[in-house]
């Protein structure tokens, strides 16, 4: 009896996208991380940062839900949103200066922890009262849209692109505190006659936001992606026989039947 040597199994090929990262703060950012990337305790890896970076955007969903009831669980947002940005950022940071990068693995994890940090958010803000819950459905559709066209950018164009006309995620954080203090002396606004929520308004502009630059982008890539694999012109149609659509001198006319059959592949 023969016994056969199990094939080693090999890892599909990963080409990791160019990432595009041309945020306000990207500069200022990047020497910080590698800064705290260098002075980072050894015990301490990416997968801990990763960690971080979700539970403490589940805390500041929990804080929103928190404000409710007292305001000063919209400051202890601002702490969780801070210690998010160290875990959601450093994590890759340390794992590139160490050397440690795994290209798949982080790129799965690092956006499914954004998918459930973003339902945390949000479920948080729709429970605050302080945004209603269809403006924060609305922002969470907006904003799961818009990472699954950048996924697919990445993926199809190699571009995975971070920041968008000078915003990236650590700006928008920044935003988000900033609104979180303007709410502790004012939570509502007059527009166009009548009372609404501050952060409803924000979040509809949110919205609109994100849409737009989904539907600017899939154009675009849609467009770049045409130009690199246009449709085949001429090309005939696998298993197809090319029949002469001009009868040989001396025949007669081909019949229609025989006409229509000239490109219909022999199955």
């Amino acid at each position: 009896m023969h016994h056969v040597a199990p094939q080693s199994r090999q890892k599909p090929e990963f080409s990791e996208a160019r990432r595009i990262q041309q945020s306000f703060l990207a500069h200022l950012e990047k020497r910080t991380l590698i800064w705290l990337a260098a002075h980072t305790p050894e015990w301490i890896n990416s997968d801990h940062l990763t960690l971080l970076g979700l539970l403490s955007m589940a805390s500041a969903g929990a804080a929103y839900w928190w404000s409710s009831h007292n305001r000063f669980g919209l400051l202890l947002v601002i702490v969780c949103l801070a210690l998010n940005w160290l875990g959601d950022s450093l994590d890759g940071t340390l794992a590139r200066f160490r050397d440690h990068s795994r290209p798949r693995y982080g790129f799965y994890v690092d956006h499914i922890v954004d998918a459930f940090s973003a339902f945390f958010l949000l479920g948080g803000l729709a429970l605050s009262g302080y945004m209603s819950p269809v403006v924060a459905l609305g922002l969470l559709v907006a904003y799961l849209m818009l990472s699954v066209e950048v996924y697919l950018a990445s993926y199809t164009v190699g571009d995975f692109k971070i920041s968008y006309f000078k915003m990236g995620p650590t700006e928008l954080r920044i935003l988000l505190s900033v609104g979180n203090v303007c709410l502790l002396w004012r939570s509502t606004v007059h527009l166009f006659g009548r009372v609404q929520r501050f952060f409803d308004v924000a979040g509809s502009i949110g919205i609109s936001g994100m849409l737009l630059v989904m539907v600017i982008s899939a154009i675009h890539n849609t467009l770049r992606l045409y130009r690199q694999e246009p449709i085949p012109v001429g090309k005939p149609l696998p298993g197809s026989r090319q029949l002469p659509l001009v009868p040989a001198e001396g025949e007669g006319p081909l019949p229609l039947f025989t006409i229509a059959q000239t490109r219909i592949p022999r199955l």
